[in-house]
């Protein structure tokens, strides 16, 4: 057993780290604490904040003085993260990494391959959003090895039992990556759990035997969490166990690229409707600026109620920088509108996110929503997974809601869910108060590493969606015409960590002694058995994911020997897939690897 339990939040827009000890004598709910992290927060100045910013910066060879980017350990100089790489990233674009952990998750780019910043600048090294995320985690594991091991090497952050976030939308490749990103930082002992059931956790943990009395069997909790980047729905059901409450996790939704970067953006293109010349009048520093200063104007007014409007002020350009500052102001009235009405508008349940129509010719780059109404992304998901909400029923509202994401520090926001949600239901749906939006998913995280230790309550669920593999249908060659596949299920939704299975099909022939490919798909929807094949699917219901390849050795067969083969899947303890290849003759086997160096288009 190590000496702590660590939760590492790695998000899109910030990172955080919580632990507690891991002692025989401290129960599931003892004290859990956030890491003050120190890093650069000015040139030549370095401070402690709770978050660490997910913002990488590539500065130019002579960019900065021999000791302006010193920190409390040695660190490099090619590139650094945290605030000051945020706020220098706003001066300079081109050399600034974000948005690492989205383009971790998209399929349609090399996501081993330096291709971060996406518009670099010219002359700066790329770098992949693999090595990005490992260059979050190295700084956490920096901080904590000089503010909490010292000198002792048992308790460095290396050997600790950590507990890493991910999106529960993420599919088995991005987190696969997730944990090549670990690798690469170092970490030996590392299991993925998803952000919302770890915000859930959080709430447990906050509340101690006391939950219990907050929620019965038969309720259905929707954990609503938007980020700086990212929307994420889970639903979890309260359950009987032989007499007590026991939790579920029913149902994940898709990745969907939206959250408070969005609405910042939207807050300052309505702010810049109040200049004189717009926003085609602000240059691109200009408009990054007036971006963080309509951020900074929202948490105002959000944070004080009674105040009317907030200052926005953009530096001017050229010599006269300070008395060429362009001012305005944010007000109340147009937060709520472009906050309230643009991405949590009223609708029905019934209501759909709008499609985009999509030119011949498009920029590559992240597949953004198309609809920034989260209200309408909300309604499908619960559209989607009605049944497995009511036990086969039609109702669409859950019982109560969980806000995770700094997003919901917003009071009004949280209203507005609310509301909406009471009114599908008939019914009033309260809210489960959660602290610390911002921290509660390294808070649940940490908490959790306790309870796989046996103490708390664990929430059952295993992988959030269902998983197939592709089988080509033996068909006449016709050109121009690619051959059909049909989906076989090797992976049923809900299959739990440490867990095998033998996938029951028809005998599959394995080419050996020559590449092999499988294409392969996902659901989040669909509860399919595994051996089940689907002749045909509705696009909504399953997504092509990267490709599975492998080089068949043949071992001892020979070159291009047809080997009859069954399919064994795996998910393992800490949260990936495996899936083997194996001979029904004898005991050879292959492992099928997943390919993660697709290029877009491929």
């Amino acid at each position: 057993m190590t000496r702590y339990t660590v939760g590492l939040d790695l998000g899109t827009t910030n990172c955080a780290l919580a632990y507690g000890a891991l002692s025989p004598d401290e129960d599931a709910a003892a004290a859990i604490s956030i890491l003050e992290v120190p890093q650069l927060v000015a040139a030549g100045e370095a401070g402690d904040r709770p978050l660490l910013p997910s913002f990488l910066y590539l500065p130019a060879a002579d960019e900065f003085a021999a000791d302006a980017l010193e920190l409390p350990w040695k660190a490099s100089r090619e590139r650094f993260v945290g605030v000051f790489a945020r706020d220098q990233g706003a001066r300079a674009p081109g050399r600034l990494v974000s948005s690492a952990k989205s383009w971790l998750s998209h399929a349609g780019v090399d996501r081993r391959g330096p291709i971060l910043p996406w518009t670099a600048a010219e002359g700066v090294a790329r770098i992949s959003p693999v090595a990005a995320s490992a260059a979050y985690l190295e700084h956490l594991r920096d901080a904590w090895n000089t503010r909490i091991a010292g000198k002792s090497s048992k308790d460095r952050l290396e050997h600790q039992d950590v507990l890493l976030t991910v999106p529960a939308s993420f599919d088995a490749i991005a987190r696969e990556l997730t944990i090549a990103a670990a690798n690469d930082a170092g970490f030996k002992n590392v299991v993925l759990l998803e952000e919302p059931q770890a915000a859930f956790y959080a709430w447990l943990a906050a509340h101690g035997d006391g939950w219990r009395k907050q929620v019965k069997v038969g309720d259905v909790i929707l954990v609503c969490d938007v980020g700086g980047g990212t929307t994420d729905f889970t639903l979890i059901a309260v359950a009987d166990q032989d007499g007590d409450l026991a939790l579920e996790r029913l149902a994940v939704g898709e990745h969907i690229l939206l959250g408070g970067d969005n609405m910042d953006l939207a807050l300052a293109y309505a702010a810049a409707e109040t200049l004189p010349r717009g926003m085609e009048g602000l240059d691109p520093i200009q408009r990054v600026g007036l971006l963080h200063a309509c951020r900074t104007a929202k948490e105002t007014l959000f944070s004080e109620p009674k105040k009317a409007a907030a200052p926005v002020a953009v530096l001017g350009r050229g010599a006269r920088v300070i008395g060429g500052a362009l001012k305005t102001e944010l007000t109340r009235e147009m937060l709520n509108r472009v906050l309230l009405e643009g991405f949590l508008p009223e609708c029905e349940p019934s209501d759909r996110p709008l499609r985009g129509r999509r030119g011949g010719l498009t920029e590559l780059g992240l597949p953004f929503a198309a609809d920034a109404a989260i209200t309408r992304h909300q309604a499908r998901f619960l559209g989607e997974h009605a049944g497995a909400a009511a036990g086969g029923g039609a109702s669409l509202a859950p019982t109560a809601v969980l806000f995770n994401g700094g997003v919901f520090k917003a009071r009004e926001l949280r209203e507005r869910i609310l509301a909406i949600l009471s009114r599908w239901a008939g019914r009033a749906v309260p809210e489960l108060p959660s602290a610390d939006l911002d921290l509660a998913v390294a808070r649940g995280a940490a908490y959790y590493g306790r309870v796989r230790q046996g103490k708390g309550v664990r929430i059952r669920g295993g992988v959030a969606r269902s998983y197939y593999v592709g089988l080509e249908t033996a068909a006449p060659a016709v050109p121009g015409v690619p051959t059909p596949i049909k989906a076989l299920c090797v992976v049923p939704m809900g299959m739990e960590e440490g867990t095998e299975t033998v996938v029951p099909a028809a005998e599959i022939g394995l080419v050996v002694g020559e590449p092999a490919s499988f294409r392969f798909l996902g659901s989040t929807t669909r509860r399919d058995a595994p051996g089940t094949i689907l002749d045909r699917w509705n696009p909504d219901e399953l997504n092509e994911l990267a490709p599975l390849e492998t080089a068949l050795e043949p071992q001892d067969g020979r070159a291009g020997e047809a080997v009859p083969i069954s399919l064994h899947s795996r998910v393992t303890e800490i949260g990936t897939l495996e899936l083997w290849c194996q001979s029904t003759r004898d005991d050879r086997r292959w492992k099928l690897e997943f390919n993660v160096r697709q290029d877009a288009g491929a």
